[in-house]
């Protein structure tokens, strides 16, 4: 495991972002659709002040959800949003994970998460088996596929990729619920700065 991310609690964990922002490219770009999904969460819990603060803070005022914005513009935001919100969500990382979660009824509600669903057809098996590629329609970094571990269970790989385990554990659980998967268990843990695994188990 990732020795960084064992205390990666509180200010460690803001650090930890900031390490992540130090290690992108100007190349790195994400959708403003993860954007304004953080700044929906924002909004509902922290108010207007808390989202004129993160945009301040991303140095983005008007977002276009479509528009590819630097990656370190949204761990600005991101940072800035787990510390505001720590207190109502258990600590950063559930904070994370709400916006993992709302990065996925954001995803899913676009062009490419359309397809995506339309590809899965209603099985968890096909959507993990595209994620990869549908990712790769949402930021322009990073590498992600699943090695599969039974009919109903799976390890998703994810390499290079700049938000934290919490982040994506809630897109892994969002994304399955939503092409009908039950009972739906994700567990995620870093291997290294940029890189993640997630256990996956459905029914």
């Amino acid at each position: 495991m990732y020795a960084g991310y064992e205390s990666s609690a509180g200010g460690g964990a803001a650090w930890e972002l900031e390490l992540r922002r130090l290690a992108a490219s100007d190349d790195d770009m994400a959708r403003g659709m993860f954007f304004q999904g953080t700044l929906d969460v924002v909004g509902f819990l922290g108010g207007e002040g808390a989202v004129a603060r993160c945009k301040g803070v991303a140095g983005i005022w008007e977002i276009n959800l479509l528009h590819m914005y630097p990656i370190t513009r949204f761990l600005r935001m991101s940072s800035t949003a787990a510390r505001l919100l720590a207190p109502q969500l258990d600590g950063f990382e559930g904070v994370l994970r709400r916006m993992g979660t709302q990065a996925t009824v954001d995803f899913v509600a676009s062009v490419f998460g359309r397809e995506l669903m339309r590809t899965a057809s209603g099985k968890p098996r096909l959507l993990l088996q595209s994620l990869g590629e549908a990712y790769l329609a949402a930021v322009t970094y990073g590498e992600r596929y699943p090695l599969w571990t039974g009919e109903t269970s799976a390890r998703f790989i994810m390499r290079r990729d700049f938000m934290p385990a919490a982040y994506h554990e809630g897109v892994l659980h969002g994304v399955l619920e939503a092409v009908g998967a039950r009972e739906v268990r994700v567990q995620g843990r870093q291997v290294g700065l940029l890189d993640s695994e997630y256990e996956l188990s459905w029914k």
